[in-house]
């Protein structure tokens, strides 16, 4: 298993939010794009890069998926305490 690994995400509010980007980024929207315009993290000014980080950085929700990920893989939508992610493995 890796030591750290290099994800990008997009953070909403609402569940429904979520879902529609999904469909979007499934059917070939370009994620940095996507996530510039339509995610509420910080992260949104570098295309939702969050850089490399290790276990027990992430929410534990978050962690868990995303170290499930191949690289270039998207996940299903996931809940946090912050709200509704869409993770990209990028490393």
């Amino acid at each position: 298993m890796a030591d750290k690994i290099r994800c990008a995400h997009i953070l909403v509010e609402k569940f429904t939010q979520a879902e529609e980007i999904l469909k979007l980024l499934q059917s070939g929207a370009d994620f940095a794009k996507t996530a510039a315009e339509k995610s509420t993290c910080p992260s949104r000014r570098r295309g939702g890069d969050l850089g490399y980080f290790g276990h027990g950085v992430m929410v534990r929700p978050f962690e868990q998926v995303a170290f499930a990920l191949q690289k270039g893989q998207l996940s299903n939508v996931v809940k946090s305490e912050f709200g509704y992610h869409i993770i990209k493995r990028l490393d």
